[in-house]
């Protein structure tokens, strides 16, 4: 994600990968994570894994993309899907729950930012509830995209400065492209949600955006990535590299190295799940 200054569950250093499968084996999984040309340590973390709570099998894959500092990202990646899943209520209504924790969630970074720092992330979050209902949440530009009889269906809206102006402006803040080339409010965030960032919150979101559908036997592909990826790739050109992968941690390597390849310069993040195998 594009602030102007100057996972698995672990720390990255220039890159890593993994996969894995549900308790069925026939939802598999794969990521890739490669540090971009900032110097900067890795601000991308990601979460990709089942779980059983209650009975219910549950597929929770996310990406954080943070900036200015990895302390924002990390707490994501610990806190958020325990918070959403804690919610009271969230089998009944998981929008409402998913919502809240969100809310909450940035309260608590908030509230904590003696200790966190100033920076903020992204986030793009989706539980697969017994392989049949999928739940995507965004905050920023991290994004979901679903691939249905191979047409790819972009499930997140990219949070932009330009697009959400009226509210920014509402709140008594600006969007400036200077300096630099593109639009940040306040003439620093290029993202107009996003977790953490104390000095803007006045003027900036961290409600979510949220998309449900029904898992079918035509939904073959789910990728979520940062935006060091769809900065130089079309959503269409994501889902037709990965369909033609059949293991999902090759084809989230496959998509990483090749943003790499475009000269994309931040980091990427990838995470890809393949439905029946």
């Amino acid at each position: 994600m594009d602030w102007l200054c100057c996972f698995s569950y672990s720390k990255l250093s220039a890159s890593s990968a993994g996969k894995g499968k549900s308790h069925g084996g026939l939802i598999k999984y794969g990521f890739s994570l490669i540090k971009g040309k900032a110097n900067h340590p890795m601000e991308d973390y990601h979460v990709a894994k089942f779980v059983k709570i209650q009975g219910h099998e549950l597929g929770l894959f996310a990406i954080y993309d943070g900036h200015l500092g990895d302390s924002v990202p990390g707490y994501l990646q610990k806190h958020l899907f325990a918070n959403i899943l804690k919610e009271d209520g969230f089998w009944v209504d998981p929008n409402r729950s998913i919502s809240k924790a969100y809310e909450r969630t940035d309260q608590a970074i908030l509230s904590n930012s003696s200790a966190l720092g100033r920076g903020g992330s992204t986030a793009v979050t989706a539980i697969l509830i017994n392989g049949q209902k999928l739940w995507v949440a965004n905050v920023g530009d991290s994004r979901a995209v679903l691939s249905r009889g191979g047409q790819a269906i972009q499930m997140s809206i990219d949070h932009e400065p330009n697009t959400e102006r009226g509210s920014i402006e509402n709140k008594g803040g600006f969007v400036s492209n200077m300096p630099g080339d593109v639009p940040r409010v306040n003439g620093q965030l290029a993202v107009s949600r996003a977790f953490g960032d104390k000095s803007l919150k006045l003027h900036l979101r961290s409600d979510p955006d949220i998309q449900d559908t029904i898992v079918d036997a035509n939904t073959d592909i789910l990728i979520l990535a940062s935006d060091g990826l769809w900065k130089v790739m079309a959503n269409q050109e994501a889902i037709d590299i990965a369909r033609k992968i059949k293991d999902p941690m090759k084809a989230a390597k496959h998509l990483t190295n090749e943003a790499v390849k475009r000269d994309s310069k931040d980091d990427i993040s990838c995470v890809v799940v393949r439905f029946r195998g």
